[in-house]
């Protein structure tokens, strides 16, 4: 898997990696969520490709005080292959280099193989609440 920065040519096959992972929502218009990330930090929005063909994706961002993953799918027909974990160590260095001291993710309520693999990689549970309220709707 070589991994490189989005490019606007891969909009539908990431979509269609999100759906196969049952990353979407319908409060969540996908194509607007690329749309709004490509406006900041697009160089942190990594895909993972095989032959040219996205096969895996992460989001990330710093905003000064702490840096987020989101958005991390990996195809189904290639988990397990260290795709997502070569994903996550990039958006780290990534992160790092822009001085990020600290990355925060989040993982829906039972979503247990989320947690175990995060887990492996070292996050941790950190006690706080995620609250959240849409202020543009899709």
């Amino acid at each position: 898997m070589q991994i490189r920065s989005f490019q606007a040519s891969d909009t539908e096959a990431v979509i269609a990696l999100w759906h196969a992972c049952e990353l979407t929502r319908p409060w969540n218009d996908p194509h607007r969520d690329i749309e709004r990330k490509l406006t900041v930090q697009p160089e942190l929005f990594l895909v993972g490709t095989i032959d040219d063909e996205p096969v895996a994706s992460l989001m990330a961002g710093y905003e000064g005080h702490r840096g987020w993953l989101n958005y991390l799918a990996v195809s189904p027909s290639h988990r397990g292959e260290g795709f997502g974990r070569a994903l996550v160590r990039e958006a780290e260095v990534r992160l790092e280099a822009l001085g990020c001291p600290k990355i925060n993710l989040q993982v829906r309520a039972g979503n247990d193989a989320a947690l175990g693999f995060y887990a492996a990689l070292g996050y941790e549970p950190d006690g706080s609440i995620s609250m959240g309220r849409r202020i543009i709707p899709d």
